[in-house]
């Protein structure tokens, strides 16, 4: 295993495999360079002399200026480097060649649901979704005593909470609504009731009126105001869908009929060499076969998004993106913050300096396929191939969204590592093999080892081998450890 690597040969920075000592020296071919510092792993050194002002280059493409005279074999961080990112911006259409949905079938197969709309789910679960916060634990206690008294029937009856519902207006309360009502159609839940409560903003009849592809015998609903014992009715409705949903069985189903979310949080200087292109090649292998691959989280495409606008499917999605971005961008801007306000510092912790370096890493878990379709924030994914949602990159906010959006998986790539977990079986894949060691209740996968003799493809067929055993059945670590929370994105004003 190398100590050390240079992603592409325009590249300005090497990157510490594993940490490096002051006066060790690298080489690349006829290049030589002595360190003049250690350097922690995942870190950045510079390979040669750098100006302040000069654009340096990380995966072939800018990272940043520097702001400091930089030497061959120095530490580049944030005490030398910063983003050159600012507000909203002009693109042009410059269309390059991507491979389409149905491009390359895929003969691999796995058992899933397939339902009545056509799409396929990978669970057999009961839902339950409340309009409000304040009917949050009705729905909770519902889910305890139906969890015991239908197990064994159907997948699991889970409760998914939220605070939100009321005091909201307008497009905030457009938001929560819309939410709801895509994970009330999602696959992967074969029933759904929804618990109002009477008297909230998000009303139950309006709720009701958003949600599609949901047959009367797989949705109940009631609002607890309106009944004498909310507890009796509930379990009455819960009874009423279990008996429906357990004559659901799983059939053959091709990795074409997959919808997968991709996602990444906690990243570290591992995160864009191991796990997120190792996504990447899976997101491809899906959107290539004719199935939906969906990638969110905007504000960590800044700087990289030209990536994503080469490979709009025509020049309508072509402005659909710069839409999206530039939306985003002035979200932040009204709310008087800087576009360029990330890295967290985690991500500095672990070797990521400015956004668009994180940006060039987090973009790759899209693959290279051509981009399809652009959703805005609670709207469903419809045409196969390679979709970009609308949605920031708080882990619970986008990964909620993936979900709404249809992903009946996620696949979830860290550097730091992070326990949660959403109602789709979250596939938490480590950037290195250091965290998968260190938490294997958390990783299910370990990318690392594409820096320790295996090859990224050889990995990335690995990886594909656990998403179809998990399509099929087996658990995620966070189905094993209940670890299951939505949360919505609350973006306007509260009465």
């Amino acid at each position: 295993m190398s100590r050390y690597v240079r992603v592409h040969s325009t590249d300005h920075v090497a990157i510490a495999v594993e940490p490096l000592s002051a006066g060790e020296v690298l080489r690349f071919g006829d290049l030589t360079v002595t360190l003049a510092t250690d350097i922690p792993k995942g870190h950045k050194i510079a390979l040669y002399d750098i100006a302040p002002g000069q654009e340096v280059l990380k995966f072939g493409f800018v990272i940043g200026k520097a702001i400091a005279p930089i030497a061959a074999g120095e530490h580049i961080h944030t005490h030398n480097l910063a983003t050159a990112l600012s507000g909203v911006e002009d693109y042009a259409y410059l269309p390059e060649p991507a491979e389409g949905p149905g491009s390359h079938p895929d003969s691999r197969t796995f058992m899933g649901y397939r339902r009545a709309d056509g799409r396929v789910g990978i669970r057999n679960e009961i839902w339950i979704l409340c309009t409000v916060g304040c009917v949050a634990r009705t729905s909770e206690r519902l889910a305890k005593v139906a969890s015991e008294r239908f197990k064994g029937r159907v997948d699991g009856v889970y409760a998914l909470t939220h605070p939100l519902g009321c005091s909201q207006l307008g497009d905030d309360l457009s938001h929560t609504r819309k939410l709801l009502a895509a994970l009330a159609s999602h696959p992967n839940a074969g029933g759904v009731l929804i618990v109002g409560l009477g008297c909230e903003n998000n009303q139950l009849t309006a709720l009701l009126d958003e949600i599609q592809g949901r047959s009367p015998d797989r949705l109940k609903y009631f609002a607890a105001q309106m009944v004498d014992d909310e507890h009796e009715a509930g379990l009455e409705a819960l009874e009423e869908l279990v008996a429906v949903v357990e004559k659901d069985q799983r059939e053959l189903c091709h990795v074409s009929d997959l919808a997968i979310g991709v996602k990444c949080g906690g990243s570290d200087g591992f995160s864009g060499l191991t796990a997120n292109p190792l996504v990447g090649r899976v997101a491809d292998t899906v959107a290539q076969a004719g199935g939906m691959s969906i990638m969110t989280e905007i504000p960590e495409v800044f700087g990289a998004e030209r990536i994503l606008m080469a490979r709009a499917k025509d020049e309508n999605v072509f402005h659909e993106i710069v839409d999206v971005v530039n939306d985003f961008k002035q979200y932040f801007l009204d709310n008087n913050q800087p576009v360029f306000e990330n890295p967290s510092p985690g991500n500095k912790a672990g070797g990521i300096t400015t956004l668009e370096e994180k940006s060039l890493g987090a973009v790759q878990k899209g693959g290279l396929s051509q981009l399809t379709e652009v959703l805005r924030y609670g709207e469903r994914a419809s045409q196969p191939g390679l979709s970009l949602l609308e949605a920031p990159g708080n882990d619970a906010v986008s990964s909620t969204a993936l979900t709404a959006a249809g992903a009946v998986i996620v696949l979830f790539t860290t550097g730091r590592g992070t326990p949660l977990g959403f109602p789709a079986p979250t596939l938490k894949i480590a950037s290195n093999t250091a965290l998968a060691e260190k938490k294997p209740h958390w990783i299910d996968f370990n990318a690392g080892q594409a820096l320790e003799g295996k090859t990224l493809d050889e990995t990335a067929d690995d990886l594909m081998d656990l998403i179809l055993r998990v399509a099929s059945g087996q658990q995620s670590n966070n189905e094993k450890n209940e670890e299951r929370e939505i949360a919505i994105w609350k973006n306007g004003v509260t009465l």
